[in-house]
Parts: structure tokens; sequence; C-alpha cells
């Protein structure tokens, strides 16, 4: 599991590992994935590996019987770029993968990936998806939208946000559509996707029950919290200029690349299998705001 120790893969992790299988959580920095496996989950053991060197790759797959890549990088830096995770190092991990006879490959990458489109992260994902089919043609790619739970940067920011600011920026108009997909929906897809219970060499869009505007999702965190706020529509002109002075502060969290992908919608295509092809139900998000909420105090 590389990438097992991010929002998504240590729940992947702990889902394969109630499943009975033997879970390598691979990670860059040995002891960071302690702390997010204190239950002491039978079968989840760290090891040291770097998705950018072969040779450490290649020590994480010895007796290997499949693999998951759900490394991502949202913040460019020096020189892990874009390009450099979702693509090169991702298509390295999937030669490394076929030379060595691995059965199963599971690459995450997301809803709306185009090695066509202007954004570079979204390039990068697409571009991504290509070089590992090439590498590994067998392998099965997880396109998740946005997705949400304990812990995430998506709610949690906007409930803390909420209970802060007397008046909510919106992204241009808040006419942006997102379908956001629980995290633990998606953990439970990739443990049954590596279990084979659907086809290897698939595609898969996995997004949330409802569909919302950015809009709708603000006026239901401000609802559940109690509080009126007022909505205040902010061209993307000012996110970009914003955004720009923002990236050069740590700890900011506000991107040039996050403000262009506010601009395009986070909703599944319909062109591809998603939850109900692996039996999930999708939960909506009114089920698990409120422990959202309450985490976030």
């Amino acid at each position: 599991m590389f990438g097992g120790t991010g929002f998504l893969g240590r729940r992947a992790a702990r889902r394969l590992a109630a499943r009975g299988f033997r879970v390598r959580v691979a990670s860059r920095h040995p002891g960071r994935a302690q702390p997010l496996f204190r239950g002491g989950e039978t079968g989840v053991t760290e090891i040291e590996a770097d998705i950018r060197d072969d040779r450490q790759i290649v020590a994480a797959l010895v007796g290997a019987d499949g693999a998951v890549n759900a490394v991502g990088l949202y913040i460019e830096h020096e020189n892990d770029t874009f390009r450099s995770v979702h693509v090169e190092a991702a298509a390295r991990l999937a030669r490394l993968c076929r030379e060595r006879g691995l059965r199963r490959l599971i690459h995450v990458s997301g809803v709306g990936a185009d090695p066509h489109d202007s954004s570079s992260y979204i390039r990068a994902r697409g571009e991504g998806e290509l070089a590992v089919a090439q590498e590994f043609p067998a392998v099965t790619i997880v396109r998740p939208t946005v997705m949400f739970g304990l812990d995430d940067a998506f709610l949690t920011t906007l409930v803390r946000l909420g209970r802060i600011l007397p008046v909510f920026p919106l992204f241009g108009r808040g006419d942006t559509r997102l379908q956001p997909a629980f995290v633990e929906d998606v953990a439970e897809a990739i443990a049954r996707l590596v279990a084979e219970v659907g086809p290897a060499g698939a595609i898969y869009e996995f997004g949330g029950p409802g569909s919302y505007t950015y809009r709708d999702l603000l006026v239901a965190v401000v609802r559940n919290l109690r509080l009126r706020r007022v909505l205040l529509p902010l061209p993307y002109s000012v996110w970009k200029l914003m955004a720009t002075v923002a990236e050069h502060v740590p700890g900011a969290g506000l991107t040039r690349n996050q403000v262009e992908l506010m601009q395009r919608d986070n909703v599944v295509s319909g062109r591809f299998p998603g939850f109900p092809d692996l039996q999930i139900e999708p939960t909506p998000i009114d089920s698990v705001l409120t422990e959202i909420i309450g985490q976030a105090d």
C-alpha cells in the first residue's frame, strides 16, 4: 500500500487487513504510520519505501501479490511536482509491479483526470493513468470525487471556517457542482477490487449519492452549525490573486491549483462502473456531517 499513511490509504489498509490480507504500508518516513494504526490492526506492518526509488520499491514488492498506489500530491514543492509523483513515480511502480509478476495493481486517480487539461494537476492525473496503463495493462484505475470523512481537508475545513467567519466567501457564484464520496466507501471499494470482486483493467468512478453546488454545501454546513452567515460571491480572479500570495505563506492552505479545481464540476461521468457495481451503497453527507462537526470542536 503506497500512500498508506494518507487520508484514503490508511483506511484502505485497514479494510484489506480486515479481509485477511497482510498489508505492508510503504512510507518514506518510518514511524509515521504507527500512530495511525494504534488499534494494532492484525496484518498491517510498516516498511520504508520511497515510490521514487527503484530499489526501495523492489524491496517493498518482494513476495507481494498485489499493490495499491494511493500516493497523492496536492501542493508542489521543490522536486515533488505533480508530474514527478502522479506520472513518473506512478509509471515506475507500475513497471516494477509488471516485471515482478504481481497479479493486481490498483491505481488511485481522480474524477476528471484529463491529459489535455490546462490545470497541471488534472493533466498530470490524466497522463499518469496513461503511463500506468502502458506499463501495467491490467491496472484497475480508481477515480473518486472529492472525499469527505473524519479528519478530512474538505468538510472539516468548511466547518472550522464557518465558525469563525461572519462572511463566507464563495468560489465565483458558488455554482460549481460537487458529488462528494465518503472516504470509507472508497476504501471499501479498493479492498473489494484487490479481492477481485470486479474485473481487472477497468476504470471505476466513485461519487456520493448526492450532487450539490458549492453554495448548497456551505448552506448545509451553516445550518448544521445553527449559525447565520452571509455567503459572498468572490470572482475567481480575486481567488487566484490571493492564492498567488498564499503559496508563499507556510500553512496558508490555498493554492492556484485549488482555485483551478473549483472552477470545474467534480461529479462522476456515468460512463464507468462505480459503487453499485461493487454492491456498495454510498453514504450521504448528512449522515456524517454531525460527527465531523463534533470532531472539529
